[in-house]
C-alpha cells in the first residue's frame, strides 16, 4: 500500500486513511501540527486537532480529517502515539473501548495495534462470518517505500487491487476508508478520492513482493539509467565528431536523434525483463543506438525519424490498449515513487509521446506522402492527434488528463500552420476542446474511471473545478521552484532563449511545410503541456530536448 504522496510522516498516513483523500504537502497551507495524543483511559480528544481542519482547509482539494470515523464509529483498543489518529472522528474525538464502550464494541469496527506475527494469526483465525480484518505495517515504511497490507475475510481470497492503481497487488491508504464503508453498507462521501479494494485471481506473495520492488526501484534507476545514457551517447558523438575533424557531425547526429527517440522503446523492454540496474543500463545504453543504426540501414532521410517515432509511439499504445502492465513498470512510465499515477502514462511519457507524435506524422507526410495538398495533410494531423489523444487520454487506456490537451492542441497548431485560412485561432482552441468533451463521453459511457473524470468531471461545482486547477498551477510553480536549482531548467531556457534568437535559421532547417507545422504543432504541445500539467518543469525540459535533438535530424539532413 503506498505510504502517501511522495516521502510522508506517519501522521500524514493516518489523516490520508481516515480523510480517503490526499494531496501533495506542498499544497497545504502549513506544516503538519503537532499533536497532544489521547493516552490513558481519561483523556478522548486530539489536542492540536483544530490546526488539523485549518491547514485541511488550505488546501486545494476537499480534505476532511476523521471523515472515516465520522461515518462509522471507530474504538481504539491498545493504541499509542500517532496510531490514535485512524480512530478519530472529524471533530478529533477518540473513542477508547477500555473507556467508552467496554465490552460493548465487540460487534463494532476497532482499530488496534497487533503486537507480532502470532498474534495477528490468531485474530486471523477467530473471524467468523461477515468479518473482516485489514492489517498494514505501522508507517513510515522501510525500505520500499510501501506498506505491507494483508486484508482477511469474506470476499478477499486473491491478490488486492482497486481502481485507484489498477495494478494486481498495490493500493492507496485513500482505498481503506471506502472499503471499510462498504462493508458496512454505508455510502462513500464524495470528499473521498479512493477506491474499494477488490480481490481476485489466485494469492501470489512472490509476485506482489516482485511487483513492490521493481515499483521502488523506478525512481532511483531513472538518472542513473537515462541520463547516464544520453551523457554517453553526448560524449561519443563529441569524441567521433573531433576523431573525423566533423565528417561524422551529420551521421552521428542522426543516430544520437534515433537513439534518444528509441530509447522510451528500449525502456519498455526493460520492464519486460526487470533485469538489474546493471543490465537495464546496458539494454538503454546499447539497445537503443542499435535500433538507430538499424533502422539508418533501411531507411534513408525522413523516414528513417518517421519509423522511429511510430515504432515506439505504436508501441506504448499496443501495450496500453491491450491492458498490460509494462508501461506502469517502465521507467519512462508513471511514478509509483511518489504515490500517485500508477496505470496512466505519466508525465514524462506524456512530455516524450506529443513531439514523437506530431513530428514523427510531419516526417511520414515528408517522406511518402509529398504531393498530398496542404488540406489533406492537416486532416492527417487531426486524425493523428485525436488518436493519440483517445489512446493516452482515455480511461480505457492511458487515462491522463494533459494528452487530452496536449495531443489535439498539437494537431490543430500543425494543421493551422498549413492551412492558415481554414484553421485560425478558433479552431486552434475549438479543436482540443471538441477533443476533450468527446473523450469525456467516451470516458463516462465507458466507465473507465480516467483521471479526467474522477478530478474534473466529478467535481460538485465550478469551486471544485477552481480547486482542480488551483492544484495544477501551485504543483506546477512548484515543480520549477525545484528544478530551477538543477543544472537542466537553467539549460533549458537558455537553449529556448537561442532558438528563439535564431529562430529564421532554425525554421529553415524544417523548409518543407509539413515539417514546419510538425515543429510548430510540437512546439506548442509543449508548451500548452507545461502550462496545463502538474510537473511543468519536467514538461518543458522533455519536450525540448526531444525538439533539440530532433532539430539535430533535420540540420544533418540539410547537409546531405
Amino acid at each position: 500500500m503506498s505510504a502517501g504522496l511522495g516521502r510522508v510522516p506517519p501522521e500524514q498516513t493516518y489523516l490520508d486513511i481516515t480523510q480517503g483523500n490526499r494531496v501533495f504537502d506542498s499544497l497545504y497551507g502549513s506544516e503538519l501540527p503537532r499533536f497532544g495524543h489521547a493516552e490513558g483511559l481519561g483523556v478522548t480528544h486530539l489536542t492540536g486537532w483544530d490546526d488539523v481542519l485549518a491547514r485541511a482547509r488550505s488546501a486545494p482539494a476537499d480534505i476532511v480529517p476523521g471523515l472515516l470515523g465520522s461515518q462509522v464509529r471507530l474504538v481504539a483498543a491498545d493504541l499509542a502515539g500517532a496510531a490514535q489518529l485512524l480512530a478519530a472522528d472529524t471533530g478529533g474525538k477518540v473513542f477508547l473501548a477500555e473507556r467508552d464502550c467496554p465490552g460493548a464494541c465487540e460487534r463494532g469496527p476497532r482499530v488496534i495495534a497487533v503486537g507480532d506475527r502470532d498474534e495477528l494469526a490468531e485474530r486471523t483465525a477467530a473471524l467468523r462470518g461477515n468479518d473482516l480484518l485489514i492489517a498494514f505495517e505501522r508507517p513510515p515504511p522501510e525500505p520500499r517505500g510501501a506498506l505491507a497490507l494483508g486484508i482477511a475475510g469474506r470476499g478477499f481470497d486473491g491478490t488486492l487491487t482497486s481502481d485507484s492503481t489498477r495494478l494486481d497487488g498495490y493500493v492507496l491508504t485513500t482505498d481503506l476508508a471506502p472499503t471499510i464503508l462498504e462493508r458496512f453498507g454505508e455510502p462513500v462521501p464524495s470528499a473521498m478520492s479512493g477506491e474499494p479494494i477488490r480481490a481476485g485471481g489466485d494469492p501470489d506473495p512472490a509476485a506482489v513482493a516482485e511487483l513492490g520492488d521493481r515499483l521502488s526501484e523506478i525512481g532511483a534507476r531513472r538518472g542513473p539509467v537515462i541520463r547516464a545514457s544520453i551523457l554517453a551517447w553526448l560524449v561519443a558523438l563529441a569524441i567521433a565528431v573531433a576523431a573525423s575533424r566533423g565528417r561524422l557531425a551529420a551521421p552521428g547526429l542522426r543516430l544520437l536523434a534515433l537513439a534518444v527517440i528509441y530509447m522510451p522503446l528500449a525502456l519498455l523492454a526493460g520492464a519486460l525483463l526487470q533485469p538489474s540496474t546493471g543490465v537495464e543500463r546496458l539494454i538503454v545504453l546499447l539497445g537503443a543506438p542499435a535500433l538507430g543504426a538499424a533502422t539508418l540501414a533501411l531507411l534513408s532521410d525522413w523516414r528513417a525519424l518517421a519509423a522511429a517515432c511510430g515504432l515506439t509511439s505504436l508501441a506504448y499504445a499496443a501495450d496500453l490498449v491491450a491492458g498490460s502492465p509494462l508501461t506502469s513498470l517502465s521507467l519512462m512510465g508513471p511514478n509509483p515513487g511518489l504515490g500517485v499515477r500508477f496505470f496512466d502514462i505519466g508525465n514524462e511519457l506524456e512530455a516524450t509521446l506529443a513531439p514523437l507524435v506530431i513530428v514523427g506524422t510531419g516526417a511520414a507526410l515528408t517522406a511518402w506522402r509529398p504531393r498530398d495538398d496542404p488540406a489533406r495533410a492537416a486532416g492527417v494531423f487531426l486524425a493523428t492527434g485525436f488518436f493519440a489523444a483517445l489512446v493516452f487520454a482515455a480511461g480505457r487506456f492511458g487515462a491522463d488528463v494533459g494528452a487530452a490537451i496536449v495531443f489535439p492542441v498539437g494537431a490543430a497548431v500543425a494543421a493551422a500552420v498549413l492551412v492558415p485560412r481554414r484553421f485560425g485561432l478558433l479552431a486552434i482552441v475549438a479543436i482540443p476542446v471538441g477533443a476533450l468533451a468527446l473523450l469525456a463521453v467516451i470516458d463516462l459511457v465507458g466507465g473507465g474511471g480516467a483521471h479526467l473524470t474522477s478530478s474534473v468531471l466529478d467535481a460538485g461545482g465550478l469551486g471544485d473545478l477552481a480547486d482542480v486547477a488551483e492544484r495544477r498551477l501551485r504543483l506546477s510553480a512548484h515543480s520549477f521552484e525545484r528544478a530551477i536549482g538543477s543544472v537542466f531548467l537553467p539549460l533549458v531556457i537558455v537553449v529556448l532563449a537561442i532558438a528563439v534568437w535564431q529562430r529564421e535559421r532554425l525554421l529553415a532547417l524544417w523548409e518543407k511545410p509539413p515539417l514546419r507545422a510538425s515543429l510548430l504543432g510540437a512546439a506548442a504541445a509543449t508548451v500548452v503541456g507545461t502550462l496545463a500539467n502538474d510537473s511543468g518543469a519536467l514538461l518543458l525540459e522533455i519536450g525540448t530536448a526531444y525538439l533539440l535533438v530532433m532539430t539535430g535530424f533535420a540540420w544533418a539532413e540539410a547537409r546531405r
